[in-house]
């Protein structure tokens, strides 16, 4: 599986208490946005059913 690089636009606020939330967890705030990532999918995939990949 290939590695994609995304960019995001998000305010000095969220982006401190994201990296609190991550240094909390042991995590970099790129790993605990790949968390949150993977929670929302899953989470839409038990209500809606799995997405077909590509």
């Amino acid at each position: 599986m290939a590695i994609k690089s995304l960019s995001i636009r998000i305010d000095e606020q969220m982006l401190h208490k994201l990296h609190v939330v991550a240094d909390y967890e042991g995590r970099s705030a790129n790993s605990q946005i790949l968390i949150l990532i993977r929670d929302c999918i899953q989470n839409y995939e038990e209500k809606h059913g799995e997405i077909p990949l590509k």
